[in-house]
């Protein structure tokens, strides 16, 4: 379930175009993607998105926020000029090169941090850091929505989840650092979130969300 705490492959070109191939296939995602856009808040500043990726998440949170400032945030060569070439046009993106595993540079407050299938990629202490940088970077009220990828309870269910994206167990991404949904939860209560919750869920992907106290 869990891979290497050194291994990530998103700085290959070939891993990270392969992602952008299947990405639309992913059962039940825009379930998920529908969810988080019910929680962000009316009509926020500014958005930061964690992991932009090709820009899937980037481009719906425009839509639904139009009048919003946005950074893009992401470390992968290959996404990152997707990204700047997607965006080149409007100036009401920034794209920013970064690497998780490091502490986030200033980055501005915002209104709300959103985040999609990337955090789960970074050790777990450094998870539990990263979400605090979040709920530093957040205005009052800010929200914070992480659409993630988390760990089974048992390796059974994990192979069945495995079986509904067509992944042999043997292809499985070694990037991946699954954790328990209930310790993330747990973490982002510690660390001072509020009305913090998994809104929505399937299998091994969730939505949590939570709110920093006005």
């Amino acid at each position: 379930m869990t891979g290497s705490p050194n291994t990530n492959l998103w700085t290959s070109a070939e891993h990270a175009l392969d992602y952008l191939r299947r990405a639309d296939s992913i059962p039940h995602r825009v379930e998920g993607e529908a969810t988080l856009l019910e929680c962000l808040p009316q009509n926020p500043a500014r958005v930061l998105d964690l992991g932009s990726g090709g820009g899937r998440l980037l481009n719906l949170v425009k839509a639904s926020c139009p009048q919003a400032e946005f950074v893009a945030v992401d470390f992968s060569p290959t996404m990152l000029a997707e990204l700047r070439s997607q965006f080149a046009a409007d100036p009401r993106v920034s794209v920013v090169a970064h690497d998780f595993n490091d502490p986030l540079p200033d980055l501005g407050q915002c209104d709300a941090v959103v985040s999609s299938f990337a955090i789960h990629h970074v050790p777990h202490d450094r998870k539990r850091a990263l979400y605090r940088e979040v709920f530093n970077c957040l205005n009052s009220s800010g929200i914070f929505c992480n659409l993630e990828h988390v760990a089974s309870p048992t390796a059974r269910l994990h192979h069945a989840f495995l079986n509904k994206l067509d992944i042999e167990p043997s292809a499985e991404d070694p990037s991946n650092k699954l954790l328990d949904l209930e310790i993330q939860l747990s973490w982002l209560r510690e660390i001072g979130f509020m009305d913090v919750d998994c809104l929505w869920k399937w299998r091994e992907l969730a939505l949590m969300v939570g709110t920093k106290p006005a």
